[in-house]
């Protein structure tokens, strides 16, 4: 089982769901504040982090900003209000993997924990997905470009793997929505947010033109050769 941080400062809720994560047998660390919670993402290094926006002292998108830089593949979803769709969008953004919105099921929030973990945990046959100067690691979920080290979050990294393992085919929104987040009736437009994400970590390494937007129909992924992106890294 795992280890989750739970980061909400509304003692009623957070008892509630710390209840139904410890039934499925969760360890659950709690912080109720920005600061607590940083602090404890370091001490415990969590498998997944269940965090409110809306926190005493620092928010949640600072946080996030910080589980972020130091632990990219750490799973994080975000607990938002009905009225916090900028905050949800700047929230995938900054790599969140997804959103559940206020008020809740507490039992919707152990569905989602479970699938995420399971994406995010789930063992792989070891394969490498090459195309052009990327290269993906199911077994150990790992990415680079050129050899360099590429950190994505597991949904960026599922949803990578999904287009490199199908160079050049066009997908939908809808087609990647499924893919990566299949248990979630989201908008479609999460995609759009996921894979901005990609382009510009991606393009910090000279390859951000791996990934083509087809207007009017959706994404693919370029099967760039690799001396062609080098030079394009040496270039830029």
């Amino acid at each position: 089982m795992a280890v989750i941080l739970l980061v909400e400062d509304e003692v009623e809720l957070a008892d509630v769901v710390e209840a139904y994560l410890q039934r499925e047998g969760h360890t659950v660390e709690r912080a109720h504040d920005g600061e607590r919670a940083a602090s404890l993402f370091l001490a415990v290094r969590p498998d997944l982090v269940l965090l409110d926006i809306m926190l005493p002292g620092r928010d949640g998108l600072s946080l996030l900003k910080q589980f972020q830089a130091s632990a990219p593949q750490t799973p994080v979803l975000m607990l938002t209000a009905k009225a916090e769709d900028d905050d949800k969008l700047r929230g995938l953004d900054l790599g969140a993997d997804d959103y559940i919105v206020k008020p809740f099921n507490p039992r919707e929030v152990v569905a989602r924990v479970r699938a995420v973990l399971r994406r995010s945990q789930g063992s792989f046959e070891s394969a490498l997905i090459r195309v052009g100067p990327l290269e993906l690691d199911e077994a150990s979920l790992e990415a680079t470009v050129s050899g360099t080290p590429l950190r994505l979050t597991a949904t960026e990294f599922r949803l990578l793997t999904h287009l490199a393992k199908h160079p050049q085919r066009v997908f939908s929104r809808l087609d990647l929505l499924n893919a990566a987040l299949p248990e979630r009736d989201a908008l479609e437009r999460v995609i759009d947010s996921h894979l901005k994400n990609i382009r510009r970590k991606l393009a910090k390494l000279g390859a951000g033109e791996l990934i083509e937007t087809v207007y009017g129909m959706g994404y693919s992924l370029r099967d760039v050769p690799r001396e062609s992106s080098l030079k394009s890294s040496v270039k830029s």
